[in-house]
C-alpha cells in the first residue's frame, strides 16, 4: 500500500534532475579570453555587439540591445515608447514585480487586468475593459514561455492607439504562429537572470523591428548619447549606463549555442508530461493554443483543484516535494496586493497622482477574480530544468502526482500555515 514520503514512505524519486545552469569548457574559454584580452566593457570589446546580432537573428528580430537586466530592459523600452508621467500602462497581476514596477519607474501608473484561466496570460478582453483616456501601452507577459493571444492584444492596441511591449522574460525561443517572441509588438524585453532558459547570471535584452525605437533604446541605455554620432561627452537626452559587460556576453554567446537544442527538448518533454497528466484527476497543465507554435517552457504550469483533492494547495505541494519533485506554489499574491502597491511606496515616482491621485490598488481584486483564485489556491509550477531530463524523469513526475492523489486523504488536516515557495 502506498505511503507518502512525507509520512515516512519511500519517495518516488531520489535521483536529482538536471542542474542549472549547464555549462562547459566553451564558457570557461570565452571568459578567459575576455579576461586576458583586457576588453572587459562593451565599449572596448565586440562580444556584446556580436551577441546582439545573434540573439536578434535567433528570435527573428531586426535589432537587439543587450542590457544589465530584464527589469532595465522594460524600463528602457517604456521610455523609448514615450511613456510619461500620468500615463497608464495595462499589465497582468500574475507576474514578477518588475513588469509593474518598471511602469512606476517611468512615472506612469500600472493598471492591472486579469489573466486567462487556463493559460495565465493577459486576457485581451480584460485588457480592453481596462483602457481609459490615459492608457498609452499594454505590457503582456508570455507567462511560463507560452505566447499570449497577440492577435487579440494587437486588435485592442489598434482600436485605442496603444503601444504593445512584450514582457518576454520567460519566452526565449517561443514562437507565435512561427514568429519569435519579442517581434510581435513594438518591442520585446528578455531576461538573462540566473533561472532563465538563456542565462549569464544577470542581464537582459530588448528586441524590435523598428529602427527608430532601436535607436531610442540605445540612447537611453548609453547615458543619453546620440547613437547616430556626436561628441563623446555630449548627452542629448536623459539616460543611464545600462550596458552589458563583455564577460556576460561571452557566457551568453556560449549559452546561445545550446538554446535551440534545449528548447526542442523542453518542448518534447513538456508535451509528453502534459499528456501524462490526463491520468491524474484534479491537476491540469497550462492551456494550449494553436497560435503558440513553440512553447518557451521557462515554467511547466500546473493548475491544482483543491475541491477535487479535498486538501489545500500547500499540503499538495509539500507532499509532492517530499516525493523528490521540485514543485513550487508560485506567486501567492497578486501584484496589486504587494505592499509596494497597497501602500504606494513609489519613492519619487509620483506620476500616478496625475492619472488617479487616490488609486486604491486593493480594488483591483474585484476586477481580477482569476488571478485571485490562482494565487490563493490553484497555481503551481515546475522549473524549466526538469524538462531537460529524460522521458523517465517525466514519468517520475506523473507517478509522484498520481501517488499523492491516491493518498490524498493523508493530506487533509495538515498544518499549512506556511505554504512552500
Amino acid at each position: 500500500m502506498d505511503k507518502l514520503a512525507i509520512d515516512g514512505g519511500t519517495p518516488v524519486r531520489t535521483k536529482p534532475f538536471p542542474p542549472w545552469p549547464i555549462f562547459g569548457p566553451e564558457e570557461a574559454d570565452a571568459l578567459t579570453d575576455v579576461l586576458r584580452g583586457g576588453a572587459w566593457g562593451r565599449l572596448q570589446g565586440d562580444r556584446t555587439a556580436g551577441f546582439e546580432r545573434r540573439f536578434a537573428q535567433f528570435q527573428g528580430a531586426a535589432f537587439a540591445l543587450a542590457t544589465v537586466s530584464g527589469t532595465a530592459a522594460l524600463r528602457i523600452a517604456l521610455l523609448a515608447a514615450g511613456i510619461e508621467a500620468g500615463d497608464e500602462v495595462i499589465v497582468p497581476p500574475y507576474t514578477f514585480a518588475a513588469t509593474a514596477s518598471a511602469v512606476v519607474e517611468v512615472n506612469a501608473l500600472p493598471v492591472f487586468a486579469d489573466v486567462e484561466p487556463d493559460t495565465y496570460n493577459l486576457d485581451p478582453q480584460a485588457a480592453e475593459a481596462a483602457v481609459t483616456a490615459r492608457t498609452r501601452a499594454i505590457l503582456p507577459v508570455h507567462f511560463g514561455g507560452l505566447c499570449c493571444d497577440m492577435e487579440a492584444i494587437a486588435g485592442v492596441a489598434a482600436r485605442h492607439g496603444l503601444t504593445v511591449i512584450e514582457d518576454a522574460a520567460h519566452a526565449h525561443g517561443a514562437t507565435w504562429n512561427g514568429r519569435g517572441a519579442g517581434t510581435l509588438g513594438a518591442m520585446g524585453c528578455f531576461s538573462f537572470q540566473s533561472s532563465k532558459n538563456l542565462t549569464c547570471g544577470e542581464g537582459g535584452a530588448i528586441t524590435t523591428d523598428h529602427e527608430p525605437l532601436a535607436l531610442a533604446c540605445r540612447q537611453v541605455h548609453n547615458c543619453g548619447r546620440d547613437p547616430r554620432g556626436g561628441a563623446w561627452y555630449a548627452h542629448s537626452s536623459l539616460g543611464g549606463n545600462y550596458r552589458m559587460t563583455e564577460f556576460q556576453a561571452a557566457v551568453l554567446n556560449a549559452q546561445l549555442d545550446r538554446l535551440a537544442e534545449q528548447t526542442a527538448r523542453r518542448n518534447e518533454n513538456g508535451r509528453y508530461l502534459a499528456g501524462l497528466l490526463g491520468d491524474v484527476p484534479g491537476v491540469a497543465p497550462q492551456g494550449h493554443r494553436p497560435y503558440a507554435t513553440r512553447h518557451g517552457y521557462h515554467l511547466f504550469l500546473l493548475r491544482y483543484d483543491e475541491a477535487a483533492w479535498g486538501a489545500p494547495r500547500a499540503a499538495f505541494v509539500e507532499a509532492v516535494r517530499a516525493e523528490g519533485i521540485p514543485l513550487a506554489a508560485g506567486y501567492t499574491l497578486p501584484l496589486y496586493r504587494q505592499p509596494m502597491f497597497l501602500q504606494r511606496r513609489f519613492g519619487p515616482y509620483t506620476g500616478y497622482r496625475l492619472a488617479r491621485p487616490d488609486v486604491d490598488f486593493a480594488a483591483f481584486a474585484g476586477l481580477c477574480p482569476v488571478t485571485e483564485r490562482i494565487t490563493r489556491s490553484e497555481g503551481c509550477w515546475l522549473p524549466q530544468q526538469v524538462l531537460l531530463g529524460e522521458r523517465q524523469d517525466m514519468d517520475d513526475i506523473a507517478e509522484a502526482l498520481a501517488k499523492v492523489y491516491r493518498c490524498r486523504a493523508a493530506l487533509r488536516g495538515r498544518d499549512t500555515t506556511k505554504e512552500p515557495s
